[in-house]
């Protein structure tokens, strides 16, 4: 499978129309490393060789924190740094102790972009990241922070992750008010079952001709059908392969299981039957195919079998009818929007 590339919006770069996410290389969860070092250069290995450019992190992914950039550094030491993309967050503090490790003030996106560098070994990262909105920082000194590591050579671009389309949106004004760099990006939490909820968010970004790049685009696992409802009568019931995150997550009953959930689900599995194509194929495709902005899916994988049936939405297509097929999922007979929780 040979990926494609699409242009990250506005930003004047082509990557692969699917970007890796790395938050798992060597993140300890329920005692178990998700993904471990060799685990990790074997996947970015398959990625690359079927075409992917375009790789994410952060300073805080993997236990201890960094561990994630470290090793993408490593992996790439042997190869040709330029034809990669790197994307990289700040927001998270390294230190939970430290009591300005975290936010977005001057002090602390200063620090953890040299940490970042150092880690990754370059010197210039192409996309950075806001991981969360700073209610605590003026978001003037925010983005005249951000705008300084663009003018010094840094950081290439700049991106927002998780936020309110109200915060993006006094972000950009702020940007633009003072003449300073722009969002160029966004990582915001969106997949087939989660579509209203981000609804108002999206439409920013395409009225600024913002890149998306959703994360979780299977929502945490859910989509790819290894689940089925464990009781009629609890959408939060669910039973699954031993040792998948539904076991190891406390978390995931609750961002993902619901009739909604459940419904799109359905929706998912049945044209995945059309196709002959996998629901996790189907339900990144459908991102993919997303009308009104550039999306470019941040994908996950436990090893290269399974980043390869991953990859495989891009060579499938949606018709008009499957692709509503889908997001009517979720509303109900009398076309309300069925509960996310």
């Amino acid at each position: 499978m040979d990926l494609g590339t699409r242009p990250l919006g506005h930003t004047g770069l082509d990557v692969s129309e699917l970007c890796f996410g790395t938050w798992r290389f060597g993140r300890e969860t329920g005692g178990q490393t998700e993904t471990t070092k060799a685990e990790a250069f074997a996947i970015l290995e398959a990625f690359a060789d079927a075409g992917g450019t375009f790789i994410d992190t952060a300073n805080v992914y993997g236990t201890p924190s960094g561990r994630s950039e470290r090793w993408i550094g490593e992996w790439l030491a042997d190869r040709d740094r330029d034809r990669f993309v790197i994307a990289s967050k700040v927001y998270f503090p390294m230190d939970e102790s430290h009591p300005n490790g975290g936010g977005l003030s001057r002090r602390h996106i200063r620090r953890q972009i040299d940490g970042t560098l150092q880690r990754l070994d370059t010197d210039y990262l192409d996309l950075y990241y806001i991981h969360r909105w700073d209610p605590t920082t003026p978001i003037t000194e925010t983005m005249g922070t951000l705008d300084g590591l663009v003018t010094d050579g840094r950081v290439m671009y700049l991106g927002a992750s998780t936020m309110a389309a109200w915060q993006l949106m006094k972000a950009i004004g702020t940007a633009r008010e003072h003449g300073f760099e722009p969002f160029r990006v966004t990582q915001p939490l969106f997949h087939a079952g989660y579509y209203h909820d981000v609804e108002a968010y999206l439409q920013v970004c395409a009225s600024e001709g913002l890149a998306v790049c959703p994360y979780s685009p299977l929502a945490g696992g859910f989509l790819t059908g290894k689940y089925t409802r464990a009781d009629p009568a609890d959408p939060t019931a669910a039973s699954g392969p031993d040792g998948s995150r539904a076991d190891i997550d406390d978390r995931f009953a609750e961002y993902y299981l619901s009739e909604r959930g459940w419904a799109v689900l359905d929706a998912v599995r049945a044209v995945a039957d059309e196709l002959g194509a996998t629901p996790a194929q189907v339900a990144v495709r459908w991102l993919m195919q997303y009308p009104d902005a550039p999306v470019i899916p941040i994908i996950g994988a436990r090893d290269p079998d399974q980043l390869a049936d991953t990859l495989g939405a891009a060579a499938i297509e949606l018709t008009q009818q499957q692709y509503d097929q889908i997001m009517q999922a979720r509303y109900d007979a009398e076309g309300r929007v069925l509960r996310s929780g």
